[in-house]
């Protein structure tokens, strides 16, 4: 078994894993932070982007276009369409993918990229949640860089990144950034997706059975168990012990894998998300009660519902009831309607809710009551009517790269009174601020994110118990925004195998298959005679044909492949004077082979059957190789099993196969 790390930030994963002959892709996330180093695409033309001076090379051979590379306060910025960074490709044929489990939401947004124009024809699972809030997450980013066009497309900046001032000097391999892809993709990618739901166990080609489990991360997310016969592995990403609205995380079905992978933990593990949501409230009050107003961008889905809730309440308490929060995105609508119908993936304190009857989330009396008022963008009808201030405003993108955030932060950003507050950790906010400098509004770094840090992941681990546990190798390390907190890391214990990775490497995972399943025939189960060899130890010999299709072992009686064989001698002697018919006892004839094979026996009876020039080749300890020049054969012998490697040759195959078997014991 192997795994290929396709993704080099484990916040947004993509790796494949091959076992027992098929390719399964864990998710597909897609790193957005490479749009820090471009410009923001205002909605109108800005007059501060367009005057920001030109960066231009001391060496006059190299020529960039004119407007290439911008420079504003001692950084560089592309002057483009944002690009972004995609799962790598060249180490694995996404055509050879043969399925794709997603795990929530925010590990989809690659997708287009993975199945569209690759020649890839498997199948893509995800809960219906992951699906639909998936689709405004892909929606909504293809609007925002469409609505913003750039007339030209930079590109010789690639060519001689290493000669670029800060920060765009230290970017990682450019040249596999892409640009977005278009709508149609995004549709065409989306309707290959199958929907499950939780603990649904899904038949993968006969070979293996995967089942989503609930992750407790935000709506419809799931960890995935991937058995056959004998072997478990886990898959845990995106996970959350914390109580909020999702359902629970199901951590039993996840307990004794022989291999847990885990990833998708918290960015911000130096902060408490309880202690950062007060500390939102607070910094929101503080700005309304000095007259300013409050811009907070975010994400069309998850915490923004939990942000609503609590901030609407704090509002309430504050006496600030006539304060409007908007919501500001194109799926806006859809993604607040949509959250309320989804009782089934809710905690148990949101389903109680729909039975009463009443809606899980506040956000759908905030709308009645126009305490939160939503709109597709900023110049939708209506919204100059009703926008007024002090407010707090909820819009994307939280890179502040596109989107209506944007407009706001050229809006408000000389004014002190206001303040944005950062709730996404998916990006370094100073960065994110940095083509807008300078600036005067106030900025606040909240990150709230629920998913398990390393000390629950570390509670965790310990709980499951795993034989073998996959991490990336950022997560032996401390985090760059906290390096001197040396326990922010995953324990490694001498006693457990861990096992890490790094983006682009291929590892292999100790995961041997050392039994399989077969299905015995109910024709022969009716024809055992156990018998006792030893008190309470029963054993009887069984012979037959095992068949296999489509990785399903059978085990049929040899009834069924003799009848085939005296239809089809009949067939063939119509009209023809064959004597009298030969009984077919010799297909009836049971022999049971058993033993070590032995090699100077094999030897010998090869030297009289003509095969000459045999080399013999030690391997291991209990590993001998024989090789057949002339033959264009090799045949490898282990103290287990037995292969015979000759090209294709089939008539020899079998010619060599009884030799061998008259050099193991028999009765």
């Amino acid at each position: 078994m192997k795994l290929y790390a396709l993704s080099g930030d484990p916040a947004k994963p993509c790796y494949v894993l091959s076992f027992k002959g098929l390719m399964i892709m864990l998710d597909c996330g897609l790193s957005i932070s490479s749009v820090l180093n471009f410009l923001p695409l205002p909605l109108v033309q800005s007059s501060k982007f367009q005057c920001l001076p030109n960066w231009n090379c001391r060496d006059s051979d190299i020529q960039l276009e004119d407007g290439e590379i911008k420079e504003c306060c001692g950084c560089a910025f592309v002057n483009s369409a944002p690009e972004f960074v995609p799962p790598l490709e060249k180490l694995i044929d996404f055509s050879e993918i043969d399925v794709i489990l997603i795990s929530n939401y925010t590990n989809m947004l690659a997708l287009p990229y993975i199945t569209e124009g690759t020649g890839f024809c498997g199948t893509v699972y995800a809960t219906e949640p992951t699906l639909q809030i998936g689709r405004f997450f892909l929606e909504e980013l293809v609007e925002y860089i469409e609505a913003s066009p750039k007339e030209s497309t930079a590109k010789m900046w690639k060519e001689l990144e290493h000669q670029l001032p800060a920060p765009l000097n230290e970017v990682f391999k450019p040249k596999n950034w892409r640009h977005l892809f278009s709508m149609d993709a995004v549709n065409k990618s989306l309707a290959r997706v199958q929907m499950t739901g939780y603990d649904q166990k899904l038949d993968i080609y006969g070979a293996l059975q995967v089942t989503p489990i609930s992750s407790g991360f935000c709506l419809g997310s799931s960890n995935w168990t991937i058995m056959s016969g004998q072997e478990k592995i886990a898959y845990i990403s995106g996970s959350s012990t914390l109580t909020t609205h999702p359902r629970p995380i199901n951590q039993a079905a996840l307990k004794y894998s022989d291999v847990v992978i885990m990833t998708g933990l918290t960015q911000a593990p130096h902060v408490n998300p309880d202690a950062m949501l007060g500390e939102l409230c607070m910094n929101v009050m503080m700005t309304l009660r000095n007259g300013g107003s409050v811009l907070i961008p975010c994400y069309p889905s998850g915490v923004v519902y939990d942000l609503f809730e609590c901030l609407s309440v704090s509002l309430d308490n504050q006496g600030f009831t006539q304060i409007p929060m908007f919501f500001i995105s194109p799926v806006a609508d859809s993604s607040l309607a949509y959250s309320n119908i989804l009782a089934e993936w809710l905690s148990t304190s949101k389903q109680n809710k729909v039975y009463i009857p009443d809606e899980p989330f506040p956000h759908a009396s905030l709308v009645k009551n126009s305490k939160l008022k939503h709109f597709k963008h900023i110049d939708s009808e209506g919204f100059s009517t009703e926008f007024r201030q002090p407010c707090v405003v909820f819009c994307g993108h939280p890179s502040l790269r596109f989107g209506d955030a944007v407009h706001f932060v050229e809006l408000w950003g000389s004014n002190p009174l206001h303040t944005i507050i950062f709730t996404e950790p998916d990006f370094p906010y100073l960065q994110a601020l940095a083509p807008y400098q300078p600036l005067a509004i106030k900025t606040v770094f909240c990150p709230i994110e629920t998913s398990l840090n390393f000390q629950q992941a570390n509670k965790l681990i310990k709980e499951l118990k795993p034989g073998v546990l996959v991490i990336p190798e950022n997560y032996t390390q401390p985090p760059a925004i906290a390096p001197q907190k040396l326990d922010l890391v995953i324990d490694q214990p001498p006693e457990k195998m861990i096992i890490k990775f790094k983006r682009g490497e291929v590892i292999k995972l100790p995961l041997k298959r050392k039994r399989g399943r077969v299905y015995l025939n109910p024709k022969m189960a009716k024809g055992i005679i156990p018998q006792e060899v030893k008190p309470g130890v029963t054993v009887s010999t069984v012979t037959g044909v095992l068949q296999v299709k489509d990785n399903i072992h059978d085990l049929l009686p040899l009834d069924a492949v003799n009848d085939e064989v005296e239809e089809s001698s009949s067939s063939s002697s119509k009209g023809k004077s064959t004597g009298p018919p030969q009984p077919h006892t010799q297909l009836r004839k049971i022999r049971y082979e058993w033993g070590t094979l032995d090699i100077n026996l094999l030897l010998k009876k090869l030297a009289q059957d003509g095969f000459s020039d045999i080399k013999v080749e030690q391997g291991g300890p209990d590993e001998v190789t024989l090789v057949l020049p002339s033959e264009d054969t090799i045949i490898k012998v282990s103290e287990k099993t037995t292969e015979i490697v000759c090209g294709g040759k089939q008539s020899l195959r079998l010619k060599l196969r009884d030799l061998l078997l008259q050099c193991v014991q028999s009765f």
